[in-house]
């Protein structure tokens, strides 16, 4: 793997190898599971180990890393059974969201999906999957936000914390990038120029619904292929 040195301006360097770590796994550079070691990480990001150690601690936190017993820090490794799981709830509570967004946003939070969703049907073709992820996590944010209900708020940042893995699994998979933007616009649609709470809850919860099963089945042919190459 190639080295990625930091740049020390502007944001702290922990910031930024933070945020380049982050990006790798969800990138695919690193395999679920796989261990983390420091000395190979401080050469990769050309940083100390104080930083690298500060940078594991804060993934560790939003569950993309893993500390185990005799191993140290991995790879999160989600089981198929964890990701249902978590789907189940981010679908329940997103619908909710949706709901609440029709009967609480404000008119500025209201402008700003729409000018999300027409930059996302916009560029979404053309940007990489770091900045896919970006602008979903705007999108996200603008929801959750306009759904005026911090309890849904906290909760949602911990599931999506932990799904980031597989929404990069399922952004990258065929097909799925014009469903996406459909999917987007239909919640913008019901929400904000129809003001429907029925159908923007039903749209939110369609989304997540095809969101798991292309992550799941692209997680279950990532697991098969480990598998096949382990007994190779």
């Amino acid at each position: 793997m190639a080295g990625q040195r930091a740049q020390r301006v502007a944001a702290p360097l922990r910031l930024q190898v933070l945020e380049l770590l982050r990006q790798d796994i969800l990138a695919a550079e690193f395999t679920p599971g796989e261990r983390l070691v420091e000395a190979r990480l401080c050469a990769r990001y050309e940083v100390s180990r104080t930083v690298i150690r500060e940078v594991l601690r804060q993934l560790e936190s939003e569950g993309l890393v893993t500390t185990v017993a005799n191993r140290g820090p991995v790879i999160t490794e989600l089981t198929v059974f964890d990701a249902k799981a978590l789907y189940e709830v981010r679908c329940a509570l997103e619908g909710l969201a949706g709901a609440l967004f029709v009967e609480r946003a404000t008119p500025e939070q209201r402008e700003q999906m729409g000018e999300l969703v027409r930059r996302f049907s916009r560029t979404y073709s053309k940007a990489d999957l770091s900045e896919r992820l970006a602008m979903k996590d705007e999108f996200y944010d603008i929801l959750t936000a306009g759904a005026g209900n911090p309890i849904i708020d906290s909760t949602l940042r911990g599931i999506h914390a932990r799904v980031q893995m597989l929404r990069g699994l399922s952004m990258q998979a065929e097909g799925r990038e014009p469903e996406t933007v459909r999917e987007l616009t239909a919640i913008y649609d019901a929400a904000v120029v129809r003001g429907d709470a029925g159908a923007a809850r039903a749209a939110c919860e369609i989304h997540v619904r095809n969101a798991a099963a292309t992550a799941l089945a692209q997680l279950a042919a990532q697991r098969s292929e480990r598998q096949r190459t382990d007994v190779g």
